[in-house]
Parts: C-alpha cells; sequence; structure tokens
C-alpha cells in the first residue's frame, strides 16, 4: 500500500482486512503519520513473513530542513533549539554525511517506540518526564545527496532495521553545526517491494474488494534483496518527481 500522511499503519492495515474481511492481515515495517510511501501489508499465512519484512533493507526519500531542531525530531514536534542555516556547499555536506554510513551508533527519538523499563519511550516524553533512550547500533548502507536549496537538504537512504530517519536529520543538523529536523519522509522500498507497485487506500476504498485482491502478490515478493538501484543510481534519478510537503 501507499501510505498517505496523516494516516497510521494500524489505520492502513484496518481498511485492508475490513475490505477483505479476513481477521489475519499485519503489515512489514511501521511508517510514522508524518511519512508516506510503501506500507507492505500481509494477508493470511503471509503474516507468518513479518519479520523477515521488518528486518529487510528500506529505501528512502527524505527532506532535511535546517534551522530549528524539535522535540520529535520531525516537522510535527515544537521547536527545542535553532540554529543558523549552514552556509556550506555540496562537498561540505558530502564530507559530514560520512560520517552516517557504515554500522553507526544512533540515539532515536524522545518520541520513539523504544521501551525503557516496561514503558514506550514517547509515553514517558508525553508525560512530561525527562527521556533517556539508550542508544543502539543501526546500519546505513547510503545516504546520498539528491539536492541541496537552503534551507532544505533532499536524501536518498538505504538502511538496516531499527534505523530513524528522524534521528539521522537531527544529527546531520549538528554535524553541520546547526540544527535540523526531518519535514518530509517517503518509504520507496522494502526488500524487493517499491512504491512503484503500490496501491492507493484512496483507491481501495472507492473499488472495493475486487479491486484490492487484484492487488494481492505471493507472499515469496516479500523475501527478495532490494533491487540494487536504490545503493547505485544518481539519487536525484531515483527521487525525481518527488517534492517535500
Amino acid at each position: 500500500m501507499d501510505k498517505a500522511s496523516g494516516w497510521t499503519s494500524h489505520d492502513v492495515v484496518a481498511v485492508v482486512r475490513a475490505t477483505l474481511r479476513v481477521r489475519r492481515v499485519g503489515h512489514g515495517g511501521t511508517l510514522d503519520p508524518l511519512a508516506t510511501g510503501l506500507l507492505p501489508v500481509l494477508v493470511g499465512s503471509a503474516t507468518k513473513f513479518a519479520d523477515r519484512l521488518h528486518t529487510a533493507s528500506k529505501a528512502y526519500a527524505a527532506v532535511v530542513r535546517f534551522g530549528t531542531e524539535t522535540t520529535t525530531d520531525d516537522r510535527e514536534g515544537s521547536p527545542r533549539r535553532e540554529a543558523r542555516v549552514p552556509d556550506v556547499g555540496r562537498g561540505e555536506i558530502d564530507q559530514a554525511l560520512a560520517a552516517f554510513r557504515g554500522e553507526i551508533v544512533q540515539v532515536p527519538p524522545d518520541f520513539a517506540a523504544v521501551k525503557i523499563g516496561g514503558r514506550r519511550a514517547y509515553a514517558i516524553a508525553r508525560s512530561g518526564a525527562t527521556v533517556a533512550v539508550p542508544p543502539r547500533r543501526v546500519t546505513v548502507e547510503r545516504i546520498a545527496v539528491a539536492s541541496w536549496r537552503p534551507p532544505a537538504l533532499r536524501v536518498l537512504i538505504v538502511c538496516g532495521s531499527g534505523t530513524y530517519v528522524r534521528a539521522l536529520a537531527r544529527d546531520i543538523g549538528r554535524a553541520l553545526g546547526s540544527a535540523a529536523h526531518l519535514a518530509a519522509l517517503r518509504r520507496a522500498a522494502v526488500g524487493r517491494l517499491t512504491v512503484e507497485d503500490a496501491v492507493d487506500v484512496g483507491k481501495i476504498r472507492a473499488q472495493g474488494r475486487s479491486a484490492l485482491v487484484a492487488e494481492l502478490r505471493p507472499a515469496d515478493d516479500g523475501l527478495l534483496e532490494m533491487d540494487d538501484r536504490y545503493r547505485t543510481a544518481d539519487p536525484e534519478d531515483v527521487l525525481h518527481g518527488w517534492e517535500s510537503a
């Protein structure tokens, strides 16, 4: 499914469940409400492959906006810190991004679903208490600049499971001596599945069960490795036509 901004991953699963009248429906990796793009939805016995999709490599188009760091590390949070937009060129940005490639240590956002002492970090943050989210090791296979038009940086990211793109946006801002947050995010791929082949929720709601049945794919499709184009192609070619909110 091609998730629209404002929808939760659970909202999309609920539409598929109600449309197909099937109880066993799940998804292959949560997308925040702000984000758009590919949300693999698993039906029936295919739900047993959910863990495989959760750990698959994922490709994202992201817009990092400089000038403000927020409480949630994305545009939905309140301003936490402000700084001047960095006066740098593509070369300096590429140098800064080099530190975020490979296996890195990342501190998830305060408003994250990770558990701390049995409670979700976002629940602690919403209560007004101080959140101490422990760092974790994640893998960023690729992070490449598509365009730099201050204050907005558009990047293509290929990463492993557990990576928070919101945290990458925050940390890129700090690495360039500024402040930044994630302004927009679109997931382009999960393993071999791509958003180009996804179906819009609006179409399913308008056309009903037969339209959704026609979009079902074999579960094996979710077990294939990511196409190399996300790892090698010019990022502007991959992100062409996608504009930020």
